[in-house]
């Protein structure tokens, strides 16, 4: 059996990506335990990913400006990395609360940082998101494209990078992976967890599987005069669970010291800046695609409607995922289709997420 490695705190880790990710480390031999201070977040969520993993979670309901209770946390166990997932991360929102989203997700992890610093943990995986490209001039987006928000919670993402790449300048024994999502979608294959959003959700899938399960009527479709094939956004869809191991390849790059490319050559880590890697498939789906994909999955008709663009929005956002594959071994590997059937697997056997299931 192999041995367990050295513990990781999971901030955020009863959300959605969270609870995905504790799977994968479970599969992979990590010890971990979860911080979540349970304000987007349910607690039933683990107590699910304890069913699917076979063992119990070490959890701890807190803030992640506590202070105080983040030190007992370091006090209490041998804490090696931290995976960083806390943090409010609905965009409208963030434009009616930009103070406490800033306080929340850039104020947080700041004060995550001293205190990791105060006990020597020098390794993070941040959550970021492909929101800190703006409004890309062209795609597929690349790392190295310039950098840029058009909401308060795209903004805290981008100030947080720039301060983790401060910290790496002003102690090089940080190892730092900036990770930036795409659009993530599905569910775990046994459809015992998923994205269980408060109120009327923020993305497309929930709304879509929460129509197609008759929780709503329709399905507003913001812009249908975009510059893409049927005139819908187009976005880089990408499931779950391959997002979840991610996060598992960039703690191993951290134990590691080195990745290992698809030739077998070495490649050192980097000396100057956090590594900084695209999570997505590289295929950009119009919301339409994504539709019809939902229909086949879960054989129903989902109505929708197509309503005028909402401000902020983009016609086109795909990664070119090359980096990832490059620096961590990493790629997508789900299907549009496996989205769907998933998600859809989620939505009916918990129409009402994780309160009342079926």
């Amino acid at each position: 059996m192999n041995a367990v490695k050295p513990m990781v705190l999971v901030t955020g880790g009863a959300g959605y990506i969270g609870s995905h990710t504790l799977i994968a480390l479970a599969e992979a031999n990590y010890d971990f335990i979860v911080y979540d201070n349970l304000c987007n977040s349910s607690k039933e969520s683990l107590n699910r990913v304890e069913k699917i993993i076979g063992k119990s979670i070490k959890f701890q309901e807190g803030d992640i400006r506590d202070a105080d209770c983040l030190e007992r946390l370091f006090t209490t166990y041998n804490i090696d990395s931290v995976i960083h997932f806390a943090g409010l991360k609905a965009v409208g929102e963030s434009v009616e609360k930009p103070i406490e989203y800033f306080d929340n997700n850039v104020n947080g992890t700041l004060v995550l940082l001293s205190v990791m610093k105060k006990y020597n943990c020098k390794q993070i995986v941040f959550s970021s998101s492909a929101t800190v490209y703006g409004d890309p001039a062209t795609t597929p987006i690349k790392e190295d494209f310039p950098l840029s928000a058009t909401n308060p919670y795209g903004r805290s993402k981008l100030f947080i990078e720039e301060i983790l790449r401060d910290v790496f300048v002003s102690d090089n024994e940080f190892k730092i992976v900036l990770l930036r999502y795409f659009n993530p979608v599905g569910s775990h294959s046994s459809g015992t967890i998923g994205e269980d959003p408060n109120g009327i959700p923020n993305n497309l899938m929930p709304f879509i599987a929460q129509t197609a399960v008759g929780k709503r009527e329709c399905l507003s479709v913001f812009g249908g005069d975009y510059d893409t094939k049927d005139g819908t956004g187009v976005r880089d869809y990408i499931h779950v669970v391959d997002l979840a191991l991610g996060h598992v390849k960039a703690l191993d790059y951290f134990t590691s010291e080195t990745s290992i490319s698809p030739d077998e050559t070495r490649v050192p880590f980097p000396k100057t800046n956090p590594l900084t890697v695209n999570l997505g498939t590289g295929n950009g789906y119009s919301v339409l695609d994504m539709l019809k994909a939902f229909e086949r999955a879960s054989e129903k008709k989902v109505a929708y409607k197509i309503v005028p663009r909402r401000a902020g929005d983009i016609a086109k956002c795909f990664a070119d995922p090359s980096y990832a594959k490059k620096m961590l071994d990493w790629e997508a590997k789900k299907s549009i289709d496996e989205m769907c059937e998933d998600s859809w697997r989620w939505q009916e056997n918990n129409p009402d997420g994780y309160q009342n299931p079926t």
